[in-house]
């Protein structure tokens, strides 16, 4: 068997049929391009594109991508596949002209057969279509947006995703290894194979178990074989210690080996109850989450493996231990990720179910394709000890209806028949759930003229009112009652927005176990209180841990402007991100994260934020619940000498002591506004602002800010300078405009220029501002804050030089140095004939 990375040598352009290319309109040419690859993010956004706020007004439309490959006359008679990780969305696989595949969903990977179609000796030509149209609530993408792989197998095979891995018996002393193979013979004859399997411990490499068993099968046959091995002394698998073994499995026919497979897996078992909690190795969890979306800032859709796995760092950095991929299942390179750095995963199937939530999305796949797409995340999901949940759904409007009951039990047996070791879960939002009630009363209190509609209210009134709306509206009797049968279906009810039901389902349903599935960013204190305070809620997932694409403006706070209309629930173009992760769109943290940190009880140090001046004392016309203050951690605001200014100060502590300049200009009492926060109306002036935070009258702990003072350079921090070549590789290169001493200049913001000479090229250039005209392909952007992001992509062994210029700067440079890729571990693994 041969699992080669297909992820060069292709091409895209937007798709043109044979019809179009013969009336010459659609002769569009065709541009290079290294996969992963995310064919919308480079589009041109207008204000007048479908779906406009919703994605982030990007346009619409359908590309294909096509390939050339030379198939090998070895490889007849052989089984051949193309294995997309995901392609957004509507795919069609053709290969020399002839359909050899197509999948609906664009998150899900897929097997399509190949070698009936190929001319073996001979050049190939590959295509994928696919397509995206109002067929999402974010920004989607468009593409071959995951990993691609060509396999190879022998007639005699292990099938693909054929070998799975359970501990189902784990204690100090010893874990059982259950290992299954699917094998599979389509030769002619019947065939007597032996399949041998070694644990190796990653760390240092020595085979601690082992086995092997014979398997005959007919011709055309396929069964399963078993190996139940046991390892003394395992070393468990958490988000705290991450620790992996490998399973190498060999399939031989004789003494040729014919197939084989090095499987990841980490020993580590489950437990849940209302009254004990979530327990991962016995040991009790409770899951401090980010609900993600699948783009990757500046990159788009591409799931890009180094940019999955700085995600997970950024995160498990920021003090969350779980994830929430939302609302797809999430890439495979994400996963590794997770099984390797320690990060608990939810991972959830579908956005909608058989109702729509645009006019074009899956919903019109979902009765002929749902089975096929959990199949598939089940089978992608197996073998990773990352992933402790499968999620059925996501705010689905069925669940509050008995039908939704009965498409809650279907999915959920689904996926406790492909795998029983997980806990099933789905994130129901109870006012979605009773939509049609509160739609129809909303309308009829328009009709009847009553007061504290949204005519009444305005904008503003109405956001503020949100919360507190949904609150009472999922704690009522009935979303009790239209909810009961879909969250029955459940081995954990996951809740959207729905921390008003905690206490009250302790009494209602004491057997529940809840997980906050999404939760408000601005009332973080108050859900993590609930968290720790009650034992049948295991965690809390924010919405959301990353800023991303779409749904533009829903936690941007905005002011009232005398002169102009009201703002609306969206930015409106050129509105870019939603802006309601801890961190933005390039990853930086912004205030809320130390926030979070403090609340979690994870930071000991207080931590400063400053409104920004130039708002100072204006009205908020918008600030949903995904907001949160409109502050940045600096004390550089040049111009607004003498003028009032607006401090915050987290801290878990009792009273905050602020001084500048060594001079206390007071002290106040944590807890005012926000639990865990200080406030403090000050006079802006230059200097050292220093905050220190008291418990019981004794300092625990101190933070500073400092005023950006004379010149402006540029500083470049790269993640590393080691890359690897191939195509999963980065590097991230944060870039700072910084006064001489190092303080960065957020309020001076500069157009930076971005070149990159030798062995790499600029994958993508953007800052974290949710609103701006720029394109993350283009290799000027100008700084948000004072700070912006370049991606590096390696495209072989060498050097790579990365230069930057602004304006009144000197050019900043750095070199980063790309090494050949590392050779497939099963080129160098043990012989296991020898160990069997």
């Amino acid at each position: 068997m041969t699992r080669d990375d297909f992820n060069t040598g292709w091409s895209y352009r937007r798709k043109a049929t044979p019809f179009q290319e013969l009336g010459g309109a659609g002769d569009t040419p065709w541009t290079p391009v290294t996969l992963p690859h995310d064919a919308l993010i480079s589009a041109e956004r207008s204000a007048d594109v479908p779906g406009g706020h919703t994605n982030g007004y990007f346009p619409g439309g359908a590309y294909e991508y096509r390939k050339t490959f030379s198939a090998p006359v070895g490889d007849r008679g052989k089984l051949v596949y193309l294995e997309f990780d995901g392609v957004y969305r509507d795919a069609v696989v053709t290969v020399n002209g002839a359909l050899a595949g197509r999948h609906a969903f664009g998150y899900s990977r897929f097997l399509v057969r190949i070698d009936p179609h190929l001319h073996f000796g001979a050049d190939n030509d590959i295509r994928v279509a696919c397509r995206t149209h109002l067929d999402s609530r974010w920004y989607a993408g468009c593409g071959i947006h995951r990993d691609v792989h060509l396999v190879v197998k022998e007639q005699a095979h292990l099938d693909l995703d054929g070998v799975r891995i359970t501990t189902p018996d784990v204690d100090d002393d010893l874990a059982v290894v259950d290992i299954t193979a699917r094998v599979g013979n389509t030769g002619p004859v019947t065939t007597t194979l032996r399949l041998t399997a070694a644990v190796i411990d990653d760390d240092d490499g020595a085979a601690v178990a082992h086995g092997t068993s014979p398997i005959t099968l007919l011709p055309g046959d396929a069964d399963t074989a078993r190996l139940r091995l046991l390892l003394d002394r395992p070393r468990r698998w958490s988000a705290e210690t991450p620790t992996r073994y490998s399973a190498r499995i060999e399939l031989a026919h004789g003494d040729q080996v014919v197939d084989e497979e090095e499987i990841f897996f980490g020993v580590r078992t489950i437990q849940v109850d209302a009254r004990r909690g979530l327990r991962v190795n016995g040991k009790p969890v409770k899951l401090r989450g980010a609900c993600l979306h699948a783009d990757n800032g500046p990159l788009g859709a591409a799931a890009i493996g180094r940019a999955e796995e700085r995600k997970i760092e950024l995160l498990k950095s920021a003090g969350f231990n779980a994830i929430r991929s939302s609302h797809h299942p999430a890439s495979s390179a994400l996963l590794e990720a997770c099984d390797r750095l320690g990060m608990y995963v939810m991972d959830e199937a579908f956005d909608m179910w058989t109702q729509g939530k645009s006019d074009f999305d899956y919903s019109a796949d979902f009765p002929q394709w749902w089975e096929r797409d959990l199949e598939a995340m089940v089978a992608k999901d197996f073998n990773h000890p990352s992933v402790l949940f499968y999620s059925i759904g996501n705010e689905i409007p069925e669940t509050g209806t008995a039908d939704g009951g009965r498409w809650s039990r279907r999915l959920a047996e689904k996926l406790r028949a492909l795998d029983g070791t997980r806990l099933v879960t789905n994130g129901i939002n109870g006012f979605v759930s009773a939509l049609d009630v509160v739609l129809d009363g909303m309308r009829q209190q328009r009709e009847a003229g009553t007061p504290g509609g949204e005519d009444d209210a305005g904008v503003n009134g109405m956001m503020a009112a949100f919360n507190e709306l949904i609150g009472q509206v999922v704690a009522s009797p009935m979303v009790s009652e239209r909810t009961e049968e879909s969250f029955a279906a459940l081995d954990v009810a996951g809740m959207n927005y729905s921390e008003s039901r905690y206490a009250l389902d302790r009494d209602l349903f004491p057997d529940r176990v809840i997980v906050g599935t999404e939760s408000w960013p601005s009332v973080l204190d108050r859900t993590w209180a609930l968290v720790r305070e009650y034992p049948h809620v295991i965690g809390d997932f924010t919405w959301t841990g990353l800023d991303y694409l779409g749904e533009t403006g829903i936690g941007l706070v905005r002011y009232a402007d005398p002169a102009g209309p009201a703002p609306g629930f969206s930015t409106g173009y050129p509105g870019l991100t939603a802006y309601c992760g801890d961190l933005d769109l390039t990853g930086h943290r912004r205030p809320v994260s130390y926030y979070r940190e403090i609340v979690f009880g994870l930071r000991t140090d207080p931590y400063l934020a400053v409104r920004r001046p130039q708002h100072h004392g204006r009205p908020i016309a918008v600030a949903t619940p995904w907001a949160w203050s409109d502050v940045v951690s600096s004390w550089s605001w040049p111009g607004f000498e003498g003028e009032p200014a607006h401090v915050e100060v987290y801290a878990d502590a009792e009273e905050i002591e602020l001084l500048l300049d060594g001079a206390s200009i007071g002290r106040a009492t944590v807890g005012g506004e926000r639990a865990f926060q200080a406030d403090f109306e000050v006079t802006y002036r230059p200097g050292e602002l220093v905050a220190i935070a008291y418990r019981d009258g004794a300092e625990t702990g101190r933070t500073t800010l400092r005023s950006a003072t004379a010149g402006m350079r540029l500083a470049l921090t790269a993640d590393r300078e080691l890359l690897r070549a191939g195509t999963g590789d980065l590097a991230f290169v944060e870039i700072a405009v910084t006064d001489d001493a190092g303080v960065v200049q957020n309020a001076r913001d500069a157009d930076v220029r971005v070149t990159v000479s030798g062995a790499g090229v600029l994958q993508a250039f953007g800052s974290g501002a949710p609103v701006t005209e720029e394109s993350f392909a283009a290799n000027t952007h100008r700084t948000f804050d004072g700070r912006a992001l370049a991606v590096i992509r390696p495209t072989a062994a060498g050097a790579i030089a990365v230069t930057t210029e602004a304006p009144g700067c000197e050019p900043a440079q750095l070199t980063f140095h790309v090494a050949a890729p590392v050779p497939d571990r099963l080129d160098d693994a043990t012989d296991l004939q020898e160990i069997a």
